[in-house]
């Protein structure tokens, strides 16, 4: 046991020292400003054009928005559903007195979580998680990784507990950040205000019979929970594909293509029930927590979960039995 916590203490320390990290941290202290100004102008503007700031005469026009864009030909049907159930979702809002969006930084850390969880957070994943194994191979040290008296199956055992590590790192200084960055605008306060969670669909309906409220610093625990389980299975799914192809742009260009197919592949063709059964279509698992509707029909959350973990499991399935088997030596 001592012996595989120094192998993932090894591990952890080349994920650390990787100058990929540092990329990684970079761009979310670039754009994490650049999230919060847009959040700031964007409130600015809508004060400005409905000349108040009132949050119901924000949501009530935001309903409007949503009624015009029903009457339009040009949106799809599947879009229209989900128009409809927005519509009803801040209808709910309104008719209980609940402000979705009052400003502060516990409300901006929340909703970075599940704007960001699509696409964002898995891409930053991907650029940690891509060179695993692949980079072992293009700096030579592979040779030396497994001359060592330890079973390869615990060196790659090693790689995923220290990978899964540095995710969970990166999801904290995420929220970290988010948090120090954005409360310089809005301010630091709002973690015991109540939030709405417990929405359901059900046949193109909303379903408010177990909504209830939770306070917003639980709120976010839960998301940022379902954040890292969703970019846990991100991560296995790299790491099997780091194991397979031994060039680290290859790998990182695979994952790339992956993720961004599936986010389009949600938008343009939702009706497709084939797409749910793809990992890369059930990422957004805050969704199920907000109660925003789902644009591929038949996900739940527990549905949701079921994908992500059998693709985790057949990843490492497929890692560990190549990994193992290779001839890497030669």
């Amino acid at each position: 046991m001592r012996n595989f916590a120094g192998l993932v203490y090894n591990e952890l320390l080349k994920v650390l020292r990787k100058r990929r990290i540092l990329v990684v941290l970079l761009i979310l202290a670039v754009l994490i400003p650049i999230f919060t100004y847009a959040q700031y102008r964007t409130v600015q503007n809508t004060v400005k054009q409905l000349g108040t700031s009132d949050w119901r005469a924000v949501v009530q026009q935001q309903i409007i928005d949503m009624q015009n864009r029903l009457s339009s030909s040009r949106v799809p049907e599947e879009w229209k559903n989900w128009i409809r159930l927005n519509i009803q979702q801040q209808q709910y809002y309104l008719d209980h007195n609940i402000n979705p969006t009052s400003p502060g930084a516990p409300t901006f850390v929340r909703k970075f979580a599940e704007e960001s969880l699509s696409l964002f957070l898995p891409l930053l994943v991907v650029v940690i998680a891509s060179d695993m194994v692949s980079s072992e191979y293009g700096a030579g040290t592979i040779k030396l990784l497994l001359t060592r008296p330890v079973r390869r199956s615990r060196v790659l055992w090693s790689k995923f507990v220290a990978l899964q590590l540095a995710v969970a790192l990166m999801l904290l200084l995420s929220a970290i950040l988010s948090y120090v960055i954005s409360g310089a605008l809005f301010g630091y306060s709002g973690w015991t205000m109540p939030v709405l969670t417990g929405f359901q669909e059900r046949g193109g309906e909303l379903i408010t019979t177990h909504v209830h409220l939770v306070p917003q610093w639980q709120y976010i625990l839960m998301s940022y929970g379902l954040a890292w389980f969703a970019c846990a299975a991100v991560a296995t799914i790299s790491l099997m594909v780091s194991v397979l192809v031994r060039s680290t742009a290859a790998s990182m260009g695979i994952m790339m293509a992956a993720l961004i197919s599936g986010t389009l592949l949600s938008q343009l063709a939702p009706s497709w029930s084939a797409l749910k059964y793809l990992a890369f279509t059930n990422l957004e698992l805050t969704n199920f927590l907000s109660g925003s509707p789902t644009m591929v029909e038949g996900l739940t959350l527990p549905f949701s979960l079921v994908v992500l973990s059998l693709w985790s499991l057949g990843s490492l399935v497929v890692a560990f039995t190549v990994f193992t088997r290779r001839d890497v030596l030669a």
